[in-house]
């Protein structure tokens, strides 16, 4: 370096130095000196000071709510410390990005940078940025409800911190932690905390973290019930917040203040603010807290009678978190373990496969999928326990509700089942990748299966002005032996991708027989469309996962690009290969076909449920209030006798209290989850120990724990289907039958 141009580097850095030590007390300035900063690096050919520019502008860009510019900035950093190779400046700029990701309510692919940052400022004993990352983490892993790694990373924060000898960083890690031993009920360990954290924010003199700190104590006043004190801190903290232009923690303090305000009784106050918070949360693209004001303030309306309100409301929340859901399914798999890929590769190639590099390349790979596992149970359960309350909802309304309402409750019905329709997708993908997936084969009721896939898309093709027919033989069975849930999927990926593409004319399903044996049916099965049609060049991809052709993919058009994959494999799964004909601008054939047994036609339960589930007793284990409040109404409308436990440690004290003839064990809950319990129950001295125990779960993994599945008398996955519901009930009850008159 010339001696002129280590002049120019050095005042660069100087200045980029002095406005991050100003960020925590006048990001404004912060910023001015940054972007004169970068505009110099720019000018005097500096480029990893002008990467460096870009990915602290970024993160202040951040803390103002200005998302797509953070976003544009980081990208912009990572890209010169590529061409750099600078290894720790691309964790850096990636830190930032991370940010982004989990503070607008991405919390997966949140997690993958960090995880990918993590390693690096290991790597590089850069202890500052490794408190800063494990803090991240921590709050990560806390929102998906994962205390015990929340905990470690936030203790790894205070350790990382203290060995970079920074008090800031400290307290950072403080304040999350307080708010995690209010979880755990722990209110006098939260307290020292969040005091210790204040003194140490006054200390450094960090304004922003002072806000977040005082917010947090306000959390602590709240959970011992001092109003009072609690309303001063929220008060403190917002106008701190709007004097730093901290729009996310300005709205997650008035969100915590609204819910303040319904225990204090200020209901209309209350619901006046959450609208307002739905409101500027929308318009910053704070969704974390947009979804949960919107969630609360449909409760609300839930709870006031008003339920044309709490269904609007209701059907904002789903749609939004819908929107995302789906956006962000693609983005974790797809781009992390394609990232992951090229990185390694390009790394083998430049160090020549050294050895440190294929452990760092092998430590990546299995990390890539611990995350995608990891997300994928985590979002099953994050998706699937809202959607548990909504359908159940929906159940409890649709025979009381208004011309309007029943508008209202069928927009939301089409809602769910297409939400629910995505993260089955996904889910089921993952299980046929890792050949977890079996035919769960049983007695099913022909006609009423396909009267069931007619009435669910209808209404999706009617929309689009099409007609939905069928044609079917007239040879065909009342009952065969099949996998339901498994044929529903594949006739629905073909018949929502037919409708999705097709703009006029027809969609219909031929079933026709071409063997006839004693045992059963060769059932041949065509789904047909008058649309686009697919160019032959697209044919051979058009069965690999993610895969949309491009010539006819429009922004309308939604999905996982995942349907094909998944129907390829399920009709494989059946000993059997689906086939396509297609001619552009005419249409497309989808067919394939399956061997079935005849089976005995099924009955309606509806009466037997009703006798034989009167009078008796459950135990529901389930943390989440709403998904609590409908359980409990649909299950005591068939006449059972309920006690809810809100955790797992109370549901221990019930199960020595009352004797139960089933108990409902949500997995995912507080103080001691649904396994530990009910291997407690079983195992200890219970007068519940021969109880028959159902795992209520939205977690896709919690069925591979073998280590508990003995506890278990059956899994019920969420959404809840009162029907399989009932039914593994009067399983158990027919059993105790037979027992009792043997």
């Amino acid at each position: 370096m010339s001696p002129l141009k280590e002049i120019n580097h050095n005042l660069v850095k100087k200045i980029l130095d002095e406005a991050y030590e100003l960020r925590v007390h006048d990001l404004s300035q912060s910023i001015a000196l940054t972007e004169k900063a970068l505009s110099l690096s720019r000018e005097f050919d500096l480029p990893s000071l002008t990467a460096s520019g870009l990915s602290r502008l970024a993160l202040y860009r951040m803390i103002r709510g200005e998302n797509d510019v953070s976003l544009k900035m980081s990208r912009e950093a990572i890209e010169i410390f590529t061409s750099l190779d600078d290894e720790r400046g691309i964790a850096i700029a990636k830190y930032s990005v991370a940010g982004l990701y989990y503070k607008s309510n991405n919390f997966h692919l949140g997690m993958v940078y960090l995880l990918d940052c993590l390693i690096s400022f290991r790597k590089f004993k850069d202890y500052h940025n490794e408190s800063r990352t494990l803090k991240s983490l921590g709050t990560v892993y806390e929102f998906l409800k994962d205390f015990q790694n929340a905990k470690i990373s936030y203790e790894g924060a205070v350790i990382a911190a203290k060995n970079a000898k920074d008090f800031n960083l400290e307290s950072n890690a403080y304040n999350p932690m307080s708010g995690l031993l209010l979880k755990l009920n722990d209110t006098v360990k939260a307290m020292e905390l969040i005091e210790q954290s204040i003194k140490l924010k006054t200390k450094t003199n960090d304004q922003r973290g002072l806000a977040f700190a005082i917010y947090g104590r306000g959390k602590v006043h709240l959970s011992n019930k001092d109003y009072t004190k609690a309303e001063r801190d929220f008060f403190d903290s917002i106008e701190r917040h709007e004097k730093f232009g901290e729009k996310l923690g300005k709205s997650m303090t008035r969100h915590k203040l609204a819910r303040l305000w319904v225990l204090q009784g200020k209901r209309a106050e209350s619901i006046h603010l959450l609208k307002d918070i739905i409101k500027t949360t929308d318009e910053n693209n704070s969704l974390f807290v947009y979804l949960k004001a919107t969630r609360f303030l449909s409760q609300l309306y839930f709870e006031d009678g008003n339920t044309t309100a709490s269904l609007s409301y209701l059907q904002r929340y789903i749609q939004k978190k819908e929107l995302a859901q789906s956006e962000q399914t693609i983005q974790v798999v797809e781009n992390y373990e394609r990232a992951a890929v090229i990185k390694s590769s390009e790394r083998e190639v430049r160090l020549e496969l050294e050895k440190s590099e294929i452990l760092a390349t092998k430590d990546r790979a299995e990390q890539a999928a611990m995350v995608k596992q990891d997300f994928l149970s985590v979002m099953s359960h994050e998706i699937r326990t809202p959607l548990n309350a909504v359908t159940s909802i929906i159940s409890l309304l649709e025979n009381r509700s208004s011309k309007e309402e029943q508008e209202l409750l069928t927009a939301l019905r089409f809602s769910s089942k297409n939400l629910l329709r995505i993260i089955d997708d996904i889910l089921d993908f993952s299980k046929l990748d890792s050949n977890k997936m079996q035919l769960d084969l049983h007695p099913v009721n022909f006609n009423t299966l396909l009267d069931n896939i007619k009435a669910t898309y209808v209404p999706m093709a009617g929309e689009k002005g099409l007609r939905l027919e069928m044609d079917l033989s007239p040879r065909l069975a009342n009952a065969y032996m099949l996998d339901e849930t498994k044929l529903f999927q594949i006739l629905g990926n073909l018949l929502s991708n037919a409708v999705n593409y097709t703009t006029t004319g027809f969609v219909s399903i031929t079933i026709d027989v071409s063997e006839v044996s004693t045992k059963g049916h060769t059932l041949n099965f065509k789904v047909i469309d008058s649309g686009s049609g697919i160019p032959s060049k697209d044919l051979e991809q058009l069965f690999e996962s993610f895969y949309i052709p491009k010539s006819i993919t429009t922004r309308d058009i939604g999905g996982t690009g995942l349907g094909l994959a998944i129907v390829k494999r399920m009709v494989a799964l059946h000993g059997s290969e689906v086939e396509v004909q297609s001619t552009v601008g005419e249409g497309s054939v989808f067919s394939f076909a399956l061997e079935c047994e005849f089976a005995e036609v099924i009955e309606s339960k509806n009466e037997v449920f009703l006798e034989a589930l009167e009078g008796k007793t459950a135990l529901l284990a389930e943390d989440n209030e709403i998904n609590a409040l409908v359980m409990r109404k649909l299950l005591e409308k068939y006449g059972l006798t309920i006690y809810r436990a809100k955790d797992g440690e109370e549901a221990l004290k019930l199960s020595h209290e009352h004797k139960v003839d089933f108990i409902l064990m949500d997995i995912h809950m507080p103080k001691l989850n649904g396994f530990e319990t009910s291997k407690i129950i079983k195992t200890q001295d219970n007068i519940n120990s021969t109880t028959p125990i159902f795992a209520l779960t939205a977690d896709i993994n919690a069925v591979h724990n073998e280590e508990y599945t003995k506890f278990f008398d059956g899994y019920l996955r969420k959404p809840m289907e009162i029907d399989r519901l009932l039914e593994a009930f009067l399983k158990v009850t027919d059993e105790t039958f037979k027992l009792e008159t043997g």
